[in-house]
């Protein structure tokens, strides 16, 4: 694990890892009323959130006035992000959303924050598929928590996070069948399955909340097939069996590219067998597209993995995905 840079002095840090899309995305069952089902891929790339406590003043001087209650969130709709992903790492101050996370979890609490400083850093890209905003919310409320000594809060994570957005179950360290909308898990899949990948991430990004109508009707149509892709994955993890669940999270990226394609997808897919890669996998709604290797690939093979990216214009990256 790679350390975000430290602030200065004593302080909390909050920490949250990111995903590399999703295994799969599809209706949690066929029907005419689907959820949106998802088992995120964790990946260890990670966003920190870090509160550094004002100096003390020197002995003898007045107390300091206590904070001001948080005011109220905000309302109005958040900004449609960028055409381009933001690429990390990300240091910097804290996000709307985030902040958005902060106040809602200080009313909840009643408290109030000491006098001093919240900052961020992230390896996370922003609207590529990484859960970057719901991994930087997690890692501030994990910092809250420390900063004003309670104990952290499930079920607090999962109310905050049903108030701003369709989040991934970054805040499990493990996989999960989870519904994104309604912030349930359905199903714990345990840590026994670990892949390498090689990925490349496109140009532009994905305003999830705007691709649920079309996600939606697409599920309708396909739902005997996401439901067999489903079923063979929960078999896949019930085994702990990598392959065969590289398998499923290929014919679940497959069904995803009718609906909302990868440009470099059908080159990457037509290659696997000449890469040895036991599958496929891509962001469903982000912009990242890559292979899984139950077994780590020798440097020769990286070297191989990454002319080819190249040759489609893309820069490789590679990293460990999955929980041991």
């Amino acid at each position: 694990m790679t350390a975000g840079p430290p602030p200065p002095g004593r302080g909390f840090a909050g920490v949250c890892h990111g995903t590399l899309g999703e295994l799969y995305q599809g209706p949690l069952r066929s029907g005419p009323d689907p959820d949106i089902a998802v088992v995120s891929f964790p990946v260890d790339r990670y966003s920190w959130v870090y509160f550094t406590p004002d100096a003390a003043p020197p002995p003898g001087s007045p107390a300091p006035v206590p904070s001001a209650p948080a005011s109220p969130p905000r309302t109005e709709a958040l900004p449609v992000p960028a055409p381009e992903a933001v690429t990390g790492p990300r240091p910097g101050p804290l996000g709307e959303k985030t902040r958005h996370a902060v106040r809602l979890l200080l009313e909840r609490t009643g408290r109030a924050l000491p006098p001093g400083r919240l900052s961020a850093y992230s390896e996370l890209t922003v609207g590529a598929g990484m859960a970057s905003s719901t991994a930087d919310i997690v890692a501030a409320l994990r910092c809250l928590f420390r900063v004003l000594s309670l104990p952290e809060d499930p079920a607090a994570v999962r109310d905050v996070l049903a108030a701003i957005e369709r989040a991934d179950s970054v805040f499990l360290d493990e996989f999960a069948l989870h519904l994104s909308a309604r912030h349930t898990v359905v199903r714990r899949l345990g840590t026994g399955v670990v892949f390498h990948t090689a990925y490349v991430t496109e140009p532009g990004t994905v305003d999830t909340a705007s691709t649920t109508p079309v996600l939606l009707r697409h599920y309708r149509r396909r739902g005997d097939e996401y439901e067999r892709c489903l079923t063979d994955l929960l078999k896949g993890f019930s085994t702990r069996d990598a392959p065969a669940v590289a398998r499923a999270a290929t014919a679940s990226a497959v069904l995803s590219q009718e609906v909302l394609p990868k440009h470099t997808f059908a080159a990457v897919l037509a290659h696997r067998d000449e890469f040895g890669a036991d599958g496929v996998f891509v962001a469903h709604t982000g912009s990242l597209v890559g292979y899984l290797f139950a077994r780590r690939p020798a440097p020769s093979l990286r070297g191989e993995l990454s002319a080819f990216f190249r040759s489609l214009g893309h820069q490789c990256s590679f990293a460990q995905g999955g929980l041991a």
